[in-house]
């Protein structure tokens, strides 16, 4: 009789967390629904996602590039960021482009493992991931402010008691990808470097697979913290500050190599070349400097693979500790 009682109180309580899942997963579901969105359906297994052509009509139909663009903001926000650079790209170097949008940052660094791109905009700590796994090569990196860094702010409610790391102890969490650098490995080299174990600190964590996502679940309280990049807190604080307003930094990182344009290994060299040209005089043309303007990059240079090393250094020292 004890023993069917535990064990109908067994199926009671993985009932009950399976509802809490399902519940949690709807709300947060509904919250970021309210947003109009752009239909980019990540379950679609294709290449192609959407096409953003040349306005040239001399643009030869059999010439096609890929370039992917990792999630580190949503869909909808990633085509208002990049549709621009995408079409002047397409016009300067006469091909089609096809941009290709992954939920996350490892099915594109598969993409350009596999060859089946021609280029991406990603994080940080994938290209390191990238580079040492297959090869992974720099084109440029974005000059913001002068500077090739950008950092990691985790951020709580507006209102929150919450005032540094320790204060989250025992609270909710929202990481963005697990190969993102501020969105992941910088928050957890902090904890253990606190003396404090990742995968013990926090309640509950979960992934949101973009950083105005992490944004808005904070400001709207569905979680008591977040790390996220600082270009894209910044990105939002000026053009959305209505969404930033209702939250605060509580930490500010030490600067890191900012997120790179890369290629795989395998490319075209010569396609290779005119991809770096486009973006390394995209600042001396009119137009390309009204879409750098938008996007608040002040230029595209070229850089040493050094300026990773930070990041290359926390992964080891996180990866040790979870030993």
């Amino acid at each position: 009789m004890i023993s069917l009682t535990r064990h109908k109180n067994k199926i009671f309580l993985v009932v009950f967390l399976l509802v809490i899942f399902i519940l949690s997963e709807l709300a947060f579901s509904n919250a970021f629904l309210t947003r109009d969105t752009i239909p980019v359906d990540f379950t679609n297994t294709s290449d192609e996602v959407s096409v953003i052509a040349s306005n040239s009509t001399s643009v030869d139909s059999e010439k096609t590039i890929k370039i992917a663009i990792s999630a580190i903001v949503s869909p909808e926000e990633s085509l208002k960021y990049y549709q621009e650079m995408l079409d002047y790209i397409s016009s300067k170097i006469d091909v089609k482009v096809k941009l290709i949008q992954r939920k996350t940052y490892q099915e594109v660094n598969d993409l350009l493992q596999q060859n089946k791109v021609d280029a991406a905009f990603i994080c940080s700590r994938a290209y390191v991931e990238g580079n040492y796994h297959f090869g992974l090569e720099l084109l440029t990196v974005p000059v913001v402010k002068e500077k090739t860094v950008y950092y990691s702010y985790i951020i709580v409610p507006k209102d929150s008691k919450v005032n540094s790391i320790k204060d989250l102890k025992g609270l909710t969490f929202a990481y963005t990808d697990p190969l993102s650098n501020s969105g992941k490995l910088s928050p957890d080299y902090l904890l253990v470097m606190n003396g404090e174990n990742p995968n013990t600190f926090f309640r509950l964590t979960f992934y949101t697979y973009s950083h105005d996502k992490s944004i808005q679940a904070v400001s709207e309280k569905l979680v008591d913290g977040a790390a996220v990049d600082s270009l894209v807190w910044n990105y939002e604080n000026a053009t959305n500050p209505k969404l930033t307003s209702k939250t605060k930094i509580i930490y500010i990182s030490p600067p890191y190599g900012i997120p790179p344009i890369v290629v795989p290994r395998n490319i075209d060299p010569i396609l290779k070349i005119k991809l770096r040209n486009v973006l390394l005089e995209m600042h001396e043309d009119k137009d390309g400097q009204a879409i750098l303007q938008h996007i608040f990059v002040d230029r595209f240079v070229e850089a040493d693979d050094s300026i990773y090393d930070t990041i290359r250094m926390m992964t080891k020292v996180v990866i040790n500790a979870n030993r």
